[in-house]
């Protein structure tokens, strides 16, 4: 039964990850890691890596799990039976196997990717005259039929449909109906894609520190249901605090950045536009570095990242320089330690989510260039991978929120410590959730930040 959907919504949506493809040729010379995707992994003189999916040998059987609990999805990389990597890809369309196919496969590369390099390192570390995968010495082993010229990346031929075929056919009429369920509802809502931002004035205590929702309570910034607001900074400047966010007119659907002044009764004005590009701005990043004034937002659709310069603060803003190209990356948040810059964001790789692969980049200077770090992708976790706000510092620790999308995108915020940042290996705490509370009376939060005075925050609507 998996086959006959997969086929039927690739007559809609065209091939995707899940589909058959033609058997890679035979390796040529010895290995120094093998990589075997197939159901039932063969002896192999060179250590062997195996991905599991949902806790199951095969694909079929992972995804048969992920239909059964809903869309969640956990995988799992070990290298001769020892776990290497784990993940969970954030899955994005809960109604299309096609589509969650492609998140979950996605994810699985990703993590390959990184025990791939992790275990070059040690290897090269272990052994000089190893010469790991760069010269490509690597053995893939899987099975495929069907089109050439696709990635290889699951048997679809070979596997037997008895028991995970019924186990199949049982669970994916309920996957489907929930999922159709959830498109009608948000048919039939006024605004299924709004954001709303919020800001208070606070002097004491905030959400990084109590870890919820409570204290003074928070005050709207005002749409006139034509646009919303989102992804809020805020940045103090000569006494004069201001408010950067992105702007989404439903006219145009493209965001653009607008920014908003405190004024002197505690309230922001309605912001105005300071930046627009022919592809969509978000995350708004703002910061002050060696006299100038510098925004890095996120323009992952036009697949760079791009510096821009304050000519005239805050409403003249020129492109400086472009950091990284022809990536996919988003929401890149700035940090400098130990002489070093570093962005920390998330990094869409093909069919995989914007929201669930942390990668890193460092450089020396602002400008570049920006070298990506030996171990990227540092995690695939949809909640705990897609930066929320800027770096906090808070009592010698190092705090960066983090978008918890374990449930739907925009579901919540966490904020994780930064324990380890240098060139060999960077690493955070488990994200802790910030909880509820009653100064915002929402689902979730989407974005943290302060600066002046000021604490802002955004959610769903």
């Amino acid at each position: 039964m998996l086959n006959a959907v997969l086929a039927l919504e690739t007559l809609r949506f065209g091939s995707s990850l899940a589909s058959p493809c033609a058997p890679l040729p035979a390796s040529q010379g010895p290995a120094d890691l093998v990589i075997d995707l197939t159901d039932n992994p063969a002896r192999h003189d060179a250590p062997t890596l195996t991905v599991a999916f949902c806790g199951r040998d095969s694909f079929l059987a992972g995804l048969t799990e992920m239909v059964a609990n809903g869309g969640k999805a956990k995988i799992t990389v070990s290298i001769d039976g020892a776990e290497v990597a784990r993940g969970r890809p954030m899955i994005q369309d809960r109604l299309w196997l096609t589509r969650a196919s492609d998140n979950l496969l996605a994810g699985a590369i990703s993590l390959v990717m990184r025990a791939v390099a992790a275990h070059s390192t040690s290897s090269s570390i272990t052994s000089p005259s190893s010469s790991g995968l760069s010269r490509g010495s690597a053995e893939l082993n899987a099975k495929s039929d069907g089109r050439p010229d696709k990635p290889c990346v699951v048997d679809s031929r070979d596997k037997p449909e008895s028991d995970g075929g019924r186990a199949f056919a049982l669970r994916y009429p309920l996957f489907a109906a929930r999922g159709i369920a959830e498109r009608v509802a948000q048919k039939l809502g006024r605004r299924p894609f709004y954001w709303q931002v919020a800001y208070r004035r606070i002097d004491g205590l905030g959400i990084a520190e109590t870890g919820r929702l409570d204290g003074p309570d928070f005050t709207v910034l005002p749409d006139d249901g034509q646009r919303f607001y989102a992804d809020p900074f805020v940045f103090e400047r000569d006494g004069r605090v201001y408010l950067f966010v992105e702007e989404f007119p439903y006219a145009t659907g493209r965001g653009i950045i607008s920014v908003a002044e405190l004024c002197a009764d505690g309230t922001f004005a309605t912001p105005r536009p300071v930046l627009e590009e022919p592809h969509h701005l978000s995350y708004p990043q703002v910061f002050a570095r060696d006299g100038e004034i510098y925004m890095i937002p996120e323009s992952a659709a036009a697949h760079e990242l791009v510096l821009y310069r304050a000519v005239q603060f805050p409403d003249c803003w020129i492109r400086d320089t472009v950091l990284l190209d022809n990536l996919d990356i988003n929401d890149a948040t700035l940090f400098e330690a130990e002489g070093s810059l570093w962005l920390v964001g998330t990094e869409r790789f093909g069919h995989g989510s914007a929201s669930d692969t942390m990668v890193a980049y460092s450089a020396l200077a602002l400008r570049g260039p920006w070298k990506p770090h030996a171990l990227n992708p540092l995690v695939v976790d949809h909640s705990a991978a897609r930066p929320g706000g800027a770096f906090i510092r808070r009592d010698g620790r190092v705090l960066l929120p983090v978008q918890d999308g374990s449930q739907t995108y925009g579901g919540g915020l966490g904020l994780m410590q930064l324990e380890r940042l240098d060139h060999g290996d960077i690493r955070f705490s488990p994200p802790r959730p910030i909880l509820p509370g009653p100064a915002w009376d929402r689902k979730g939060i989407h974005t943290l930040n302060r600066a002046g005075g000021v604490e802002v925050i955004d959610s769903c609507g």
